[in-house]
């Protein structure tokens, strides 16, 4: 969908990097590797989104990091749209909206760093009913079309199990 009206591949791998997770940061020859893709296409296309107010950047060092300028007139807009892309609105919408008891989700994974990925990598918190949920994420599945795997956690396993670390490393997808 989203190929069909940005025809750049490098474009729509940069919105999804830094406008999926607005906290994401990146230089240039990170996302070269990462995206397997010239150091002249990534940045014609940085220039671009930068020149354009989308992306704001800073230096670390030697470095010229990359980040989605939240203060952009279209922010909000794009990253909705991001979100329709990779089928997160779908997820809320049909599965964690009906399952009642759910204190907080997270998208980790892939994802969270920004990565267009086949699967969606999900933390639901909370007393969650694991059949009634698996019966949702098939449903979802076939309207997305991406696989999605999750883990859950009561509250307390969550505060136990995981270190503020990898808490950190989560995008919040979805909070009581």
């Amino acid at each position: 969908m989203l190929e069909t009206l940005i025809s750049s591949k490098t474009r729509v791998k940069l919105l999804l990097k830094f406008f999926l997770n607005s906290s994401t940061t990146d230089y240039l020859r990170n996302l070269e590797a990462e995206f397997g893709e010239s150091t002249n296409a990534i940045r014609l296309e940085l220039n671009r989104l930068e020149e354009a107010g989308m992306l704001s950047s800073f230096s670390d060092g030697n470095k010229k990091k990359f980040q989605a300028n939240k203060n952009h007139p279209l922010f909000k807009d794009i990253h909705n749209i991001i979100r329709k892309y990779v089928g997160i609105d779908q997820i809320i919408e049909n599965v964690i909206e009906r399952l009642g008891d759910v204190e907080e989700v997270f998208l980790t994974g892939g994802f969270a760093k920004g990565l267009d990925s086949n699967v969606i990598d999900l933390i639901f918190v909370g007393n969650i009913d694991r059949a009634y949920l698996n019966e949702l994420v098939g449903k979802v599945e076939k309207l997305i079309h991406r696989k999605v795997r999750f883990v859950i956690y009561s509250e307390m396993e969550f505060q136990e199990n995981l270190k503020e670390k990898e808490r950190n490393s989560f995008l919040p997808l979805w909070s009581k």
